[in-house]
């Protein structure tokens, strides 16, 4: 009996096919075009043996259910687990797997232990290994079948990726299962990819990127809704397009007429630059392979679906396996993938950590959408630092480049005798930014006095009041209390905890603070004041702007020409300060 194994995986170069008892095996490139054709050759094969050799055989296929239907494979062989019999064959193993840390368990349940996601474990078969196959079926050998075969005979080379084929050098398996093995390279011969960038075209942009997209890459791009996404990478495939290089677009959200409405502010559109309208991964995949573009945007990765697989778009298993595919394709072809991905109400990315770990560089745009700033930053950077921030304003022709954001931060500052109101030296990455934090507090109408908190952590608040409530005998049990921080950037730091409470201080008593002052430090439950990083940063960029004095903690060591230190240890010398403008350190 011959049994024919026909085994794909979507983006290695181990793929092939194997025919045991009478061995056969052909590798082919990770490329588009070809895994196609070579399939369908497997195919061809498997049909003369089952037609001349043994009708009883048995035909395994193996291939990953998001490449089912882009592989055209005939349905006899495809079933809903993506094995296809045809024969007899052994019962196969059930494992259920986690779609958010990617970990496996024999057994259901509802929690998963390694990242205690709930509901995230779906069950799903084990699939064979062909190595376990060709040992339990005996020693195998060369088919003449192999010789006759035209496939035999072409060596899988490409002049723009080199030559693929594993094991022999014409990119076939001679039926030793150590030629087949992937040799290692030496690292200091491997090409650097860095040097093949795309640049975006965007000055601020490419500085987060450190100089464009790296080709082949995968880039996710998150945040909320209306914050800009999509205009900011419409004017990036605009930019590159006007290059004179293909740039496609998938819209999966928009239809293809809503995308032209809104890129017609941006000015000319440039015929290389193309809209897919479709939601379905397979479509992207032959679109990607027909029009061959410098760049593909995905608008989003939630959006887009497998039809092979169960469950809707969005769900945990159609994100990872479409961002999977996409990645492989991105990797296949060195053409880079920017995937928009959305977030959760409180600020997470949406879908499974594997996502997170899948991309080479996650984006966050950041800002309000009542407001015209706009900030993008790099969380994760394979190619680079990640602690660049790039600054946009928002406005009816796009997003425009900002040079200096203190006019829009601080140019519209109250008066010095307003209380309430305090400055700090943000950090956005390696960028230090000077936000105003501003309090209100209002006469309570109920018994239960209100907290609002706009663009600060309202989660630190509460410890913020008991502190100042505790050590500097402050009541605020009275007031309504609002906080925010103006301009549209959010600050969630420790080190914005003395400017937050100054000027919750400053509004409780209705003292100004100091003008000419910026507050820096964390505040600890004992009411210590204690070091934050960057500290040497943040004080030389206030230093440039005009501020004066700083209150800092007691182990600051910086010294800064024209800026008075003054360090203190605890917050009642603070609120001393507030009071009186002189601090006596105790």
């Amino acid at each position: 009996m011959a049994v024919i194994i026909i085994w794909a995986r979507h983006q290695g170069c181990n793929t092939g096919y194997l025919a045991i008892s009478n061995t056969i095996a052909y590798h082919w490139p990770s490329r588009l075009s070809r895994p196609v054709g070579a399939v369908r050759d497997c195919l061809d094969i498997v049909g003369h043996v089952h037609r001349k050799q043994d009708p009883g055989s048995v035909a395994i296929c193996v291939i990953p259910s998001g490449a089912i239907s882009w592989l055209g494979l005939p349905s006899f062989l495809v079933s809903d687990t993506a094995l296809g019999y045809h024969g007899c064959m052994t019962r196969s193993k059930t494992v259920f797997k986690c779609n958010n840390c990617g970990m496996t368990q024999p057994q259901w349940s509802g929690r998963c232990p390694s990242c205690e996601e709930w509901n995230a474990i779906d069950r799903m078969p084990q699939l064979p290994s062909p190595h376990v196959a060709t040992a339990s079926l005996g020693e195998a050998h060369t088919s003449d079948l192999l010789h006759t075969h035209p496939a035999y005979r072409t060596p899988c080379h490409d002049e723009r990726y080199g030559s693929f084929g594993v094991g022999s050098s014409n990119g076939l398996d001679t039926g030793n299962e150590h030629d087949n093995a992937p040799q290692p390279t030496p690292l200091g011969e491997i090409p650097d990819i860095t040097s093949m960038r795309v640049t975006t075209g965007i000055a601020e942009l490419d500085r987060v990127l450190s100089g464009g997209l790296v080709a082949g890459s995968v880039t996710l791009a998150a945040g909320e809704p209306g914050i800009g996404k999509s205009t900011l990478l419409l004017q990036v495939l605009r930019s590159i397009a006007l290059r004179g290089y293909n740039a496609l677009l998938v819209s999966a959200e928009e239809s293809a007429s809503q995308v032209k409405l809104r890129a017609a502010r941006l000015g000319f559109l440039p015929p290389t630059l193309h809209v897919l309208d479709s939601r379905n991964v397979l479509d992207i995949a032959a679109c990607v392979g027909n029009v061959l573009p410098s760049i593909v945007v995905v608008d989003s990765i939630q959006a887009i679906s497998d039809p092979a697989l169960a469950g809707g778009a969005g769900s945990l298993a159609q994100v990872r396996a479409c961002s999977d595919l996409l990645a492989g394709i991105a990797k296949a072809t060195m053409i880079p993938f920017v995937l928009v991905g959305h977030v959760t109400k409180d600020g997470t990315l949406a879908g499974p950590r594997v996502l997170e770990h899948l991309v080479d560089t996650v984006l966050i745009m950041e800002g309000d959408r009542h407001h015209a700033l706009r900030s993008v930053s790099a969380v994760k950077h394979r190619f680079g630092a990640t602690g660049e921030t790039g600054l946009f304003r928002m406005e009816r022709s796009g997003l425009v480049e900002v040079d200096d954001p203190y006019e829009m931060l601080l140019g519209d500052r109250p008066d010095p005798s307003t209380p309430g109101s305090v400055v700090f030296p943000a950090m956005r990455g390696e960028r230090p930014l000077l936000v105003e934090l501003q309090a209100l507090a209002a006469q309570a109408l109920l018994p239960s006095p209100k907290r609002v908190a706009k663009l600060v952590d309202p989660s630190r608040l509460p410890a913020l009041l008991a502190v100042i409530d505790q050590h500097a005998g402050i009541a605020s049990n009275q007031f309504d209390l609002y906080v925010s921080a103006v301009g549209g950037i959010k600050v969630y730091e420790p080190a914005s905890d003395l400017a937050l409470l100054s000027a919750i201080v400053s509004a409780l008593r209705s003292v100004p603070f100091p003008a000419d002052t910026i507050a820096i430090g964390e505040v600890g439950l004992a009411g210590e004041i204690r070091r934050v990083p960057d500290l040497e940063r943040r004080i030389a960029e206030a230093a440039r702007l005009g501020f004066r004095k700083v209150i800092a903690p007691m182990s600051t060591e910086t010294r800064i020409k024209d800026m008075e230190i003054i360090p203190i240890r605890h917050v009642n010398r603070a609120i001393a300060y507030i009071r009186s403008g002189k601090l006596h350190v105790a």
